[in-house]
């Protein structure tokens, strides 16, 4: 048995050293916003926020938009029903610039997700030839829009998604916020998934979509997607299947956002959405979770059970003392790269433990249909294919067609 342990080991051993090649490409190939060159031209640009209950957020978002030093962009903030003081926010701020228009979501439809149908109905209002979606806990600096530009142009690109500075204040969110830095730094080999046609090599990050809009129309925009928890990912993912070019840049010295302030709100905000990135697969989801647990668990446990005196082999725990080093260089890498506490780097068994814990009850919600966001009971249907997506859009076109002609 304890050859079994030892080759596992091995093998994750190799797969970290595979992990630090990508983040030392990934130093030069994830290109930070602001090292492109100036614009060659600034198209209209349609800034969409949609936003529900975000009286805490939404004044200091809008300000640092309306502050952008963009000369050609509007400004469309929709409040999506929000029982709070977001609207009374939202409309005191429309007086105070002609570039911001607020409006009122409309009723959430049978078979749509509410954030989803926010962001279909900003683009109906849009006029920009440019469309960026962008969430209202966000904070842009000043020239955030014309650097965006200034990438989409630079790289051809028909998509751009942007990671911000996640920013993080109590303990339970410095244990599982940078994760997500560190799992694109590490795991998306970006020179490649920008080459790449192939749509699951891709992460898509919501907090900043900034996209040509011929490109939107050309991939049924928030309609052809409005069953999935992960509307981002799946938006960059039709964007790659029908030939389009996607491509992810670092904006943490551009954009800032704190997505959480709870250990609540992290599980929940987590929870709904983890599984449904693997595809809601069990068969793919829970092996590479317990792949994860054994590379970045197993051997600290190793480790521990030697120091307390047990009955381990000399070999494990040579492979467990070098695993645990190959982990603090990758965690670190990434910790220094996106200016989180050196600390954190000697946590991360924490971290990857609390991950592990979300990631059950992520699949454990999804499967018994507990999912839940901003008082809303999200309804995740069995979803359609992209065929069977397009093919029903096509129906609802004729049949509109058809009621029009209809005396």
């Amino acid at each position: 048995m304890s050859e079994v342990w030892i080759y596992l080991q091995v093998f994750s051993i190799i797969f970290l050293l595979a992990c630090i090649f990508i983040a030392l490409t990934n130093t030069w190939n994830f290109r930070k916003l602001g090292t492109y060159k100036e614009p060659s031209s600034m198209p209209c640009v349609s800034i969409l926020v949609p936003a529900r209950n975000e009286e805490q957020n939404i004044a200091a978002c809008v300000v640092s938009l309306l502050a952008q030093n963009y000369p050609d962009f509007e400004m469309i903030v929709l409040d999506d029903d929000s029982t709070d003081r977001t609207w009374d926010i939202l409309k005191a701020l429309a007086t105070k610039g002609k570039r911001l228009k607020v409006i009122k979501g409309k009723p959430l439809p049978q078979g749509w997700i509410g954030k989803h149908w926010a962001c279909y109905q900003l683009a109906q209002a849009a006029k920009g030839k440019l469309l960026l979606f962008t969430d209202a806990d966000t904070r842009h600096h000043p020239s955030t829009l014309r650097q965006a530009v200034a990438a989409l142009q630079a790289e051809n690109a028909d998509f751009l998604t942007a990671l911000p500075k996640e920013e993080t204040k109590t303990l339970g969110e410095k244990l599982t916020i940078p994760i997500m830095a560190f799992g694109i730094s590490s795991f998306l080999p970006v020179k490649l998934a920008h080459r790449s046609a192939w749509p699951v090599l891709s992460i898509t990050v919501g907090q900043f979509m900034l996209l040509r809009r011929k490109a939107y129309e050309e991939i049924g925009g928030y309609k052809s997607v409005r069953q999935r928890v992960l509307d981002d990912v799946a938006l960059g993912r039709r964007i790659k299947a029908h030939g389009l070019q996607w491509r992810i840049v670092d904006a943490s010295n551009y954009i800032s956002c704190r997505m959480y302030s709870s250990m609540q709100e992290i599980y929940n905000g987590f929870g709904k959405c983890l599984f449904e990135m693997f595809g809601k697969n069990i068969f793919l989801y829970i092996p590479i979770w317990t792949w994860f647990s054994l590379v970045f668990i197993f051997p600290v446990v190793v480790l521990g059970l030697a120091l307390s005196g047990a009955n381990v082999s000399e070999a494990m725990v040579i492979l467990a003392l070098i695993t645990v080093g190959c982990s603090l260089i990758l965690w670190g890498m990434s910790h220094l790269r996106f200016r989180y506490p050196i600390y954190l780097t000697f946590l991360y068994p924490v971290s990857v433990f609390l991950w592990v814990l979300m990631a059950m009850r992520s699949m454990i919600i999804t499967i018994t249909g507990q999912i839940t966001w901003k008082g809303r009971t999200i309804d995740v249907m069995e979803e359609q294919n992209e065929e069977e997506v397009e093919e029903s859009e096509e129906l609802e076109e004729e049949l509109e067609e058809l009621r029009e002609k209809t005396p």
